[in-house]
């Protein structure tokens, strides 16, 4: 077989033995995905009036909150997942099943590849999860295209591999699941000091540029203005520089720990 041959074969079997692991361990996964659903759920419900009424102008309106919240949150779903992942890497290099697979003929990358590729696919299927729950109490895109609808689905793939190499990275540098786990915090933090819940226009002049030149915030305007038919501007190209920016960062970072790796 070729070298791709090989690497293909051994990645779609590491990719197998991830999604079996989630799927017989999905607390971990399940405890993740309550935190975007909850707070969801928390500002529609209990802080939906007052927090509308400061992003409309003072005129109260759920619903138009709602449409404002989900983007944010659907973002935030992939930041909080993919924790789970940074925690599963850990967790190998920890155990001795890495040191294990090194002694094997198989690719030495597949083990990497195939985390990456689930904690993708575990990513968008929380995301789906999340927005059959905002559609159920409400949430409706307005004035989005088949297209705006298909480039609103490639950012947020995107945006889970970006994610998905950090928190691999952040795995591999871990000494235990549980530094992992809290070395990972700012993926869910940083959503909550962006554009999510609240324009960055409100916020005081010192901390809007916390807010505004970070990750989270070009990702979330952009989907929200594929999702409402808002105007995106410059944020779509911010956006994916962002995406592409930390994929190679976590690429690198990955592999260049993992390959170092005594162990």
């Amino acid at each position: 077989m070729s070298s791709l041959s090989l690497a293909v074969r051994d990645s779609t079997t590491m990719l197998r033995r991830n999604l079996l692991h989630a799927r017989r361990y999905p607390s971990l996964t399940l405890n993740l995905l309550l935190t975007p659903i909850m707070l969801l759920l928390l500002f529609v419900y209990i802080f939906g009036d007052a927090m509308s009424a400061g992003v409309n102008g003072g005129v109260p309106d759920r619903s138009a909150y709602l449409a404002y919240l989900v983007p944010g949150l659907l973002l935030m779903t992939i930041g909080s997942t993919v924790i789970g992942t940074a925690v599963s890497v850990s967790n190998d290099m920890s155990e001795g099943i890495i040191a294990r697979f090194r002694t094997m003929a198989i690719h030495r990358g597949s083990v990497i590849v195939g985390h990456v590729i689930g904690s993708v696919l575990q990513s968008v299927a929380s995301v789906v999860l999340v927005g059959v729950v905002a559609l159920a109490i409400g949430f409706r895109s307005t004035g989005a295209t088949a297209l705006d609808w298909l480039a609103a689905f490639g950012l947020l793939v995107l945006f889970a591999l970006a994610l998905t190499w950090i928190a691999v990275g952040i795995g591999l540098v871990s000494p235990n699941a549980e530094a992992a786990s809290n070395n990972a915090t700012p993926l869910i933090l940083l959503p909550l000091i962006s554009s999510a819940f609240t324009p960055t226009d409100s916020m005081p002049g010192w901390f809007r540029p916390i807010a505004e030149y970070q990750p989270f915030t070009p990702a979330i305007e952009t989907l929200r203005g594929l999702l409402l038919g808002t105007e995106i501007g410059h944020n779509g190209w911010l956006a994916v520089a962002w995406c592409l920016g930390l994929t190679v960062l976590g690429y690198f970072w990955a592999t260049s720990k993992f390959d170092s790796d005594p162990k």
